[in-house]
């Protein structure tokens, strides 16, 4: 059996802001009614952070709890957790309609550091989303595009962001954001 690596293998790039592959990342999509207090306190429990408001992103360390859509969660643990999790999420929403996949594999996950004008510069070079600290605060998530393909943007701290997008396009999306971060090609949008 071989070992699981990550998409980039933690590649790193320090231009306007410092943009690296974070590695192996343990990601479980949870579908269900968001209004159940089975899910909600099975999702709290699973990551120890606060159940999200519409668009929310509450993360700390490895975990996090993310509002994808009015049915769906995206839930970050360690990737060495994420059996057990599911584990624990499938006992407690026994006889409960819900849906709980593994898509660490699937995905991949970015974070860009720096000032904070500079992360959301470079993002909107990239994107059609309103990126403006009003319209995309700390700790809410947006679901857009970077250019041609789907991504999920948030950020943890005005000084750090993080891009989720699928897995097959990971090249694709590190190119984007190397590109756009690099020296020279500010805009000063923000």
């Amino acid at each position: 059996m071989s070992d699981r690596v990550s998409a980039l293998d933690g590649a790193s790039f320090k231009g306007q802001v410092s943009v690296r592959e974070n590695g192996l990342r343990g990601m479980i999509t949870l579908r269900g009614d968001l209004a159940s207090e089975a899910l909600r306190a099975v999702a709290a429990e699973v990551t120890r952070q606060g159940f999200p408001d519409r668009r929310g992103a509450h993360c700390a360390g490895e975990t996090g709890l993310c509002w994808m859509s009015p049915d769906e969660l995206l839930i970050l643990v360690p990737h060495g957790e994420v059996a057990g999790a599911l584990s624990t999420i499938g006992t407690a929403l026994k006889g409960e309609h819900h849906l709980a996949v593994d898509v660490s594999d699937a995905r991949a996950s970015f974070t860009l550091e720096g000032e904070g004008a500079a992360i959301r510069n470079v993002l909107a070079k990239l994107t059609p989303a309103d990126l403006r600290p009003g319209a995309l605060p700390v700790g809410e998530m947006r679901r857009t595009r970077l250019a041609q393909v789907a991504a999920a943007v948030w950020f943890h701290e005005e000084g750090r962001a993080e891009v989720v997008c699928f897995r097959s396009a990971a090249e694709y999306v590190w190119g984007l954001l190397v590109n756009a971060s690099e020296p020279g090609s500010e805009v000063g949008f923000f």
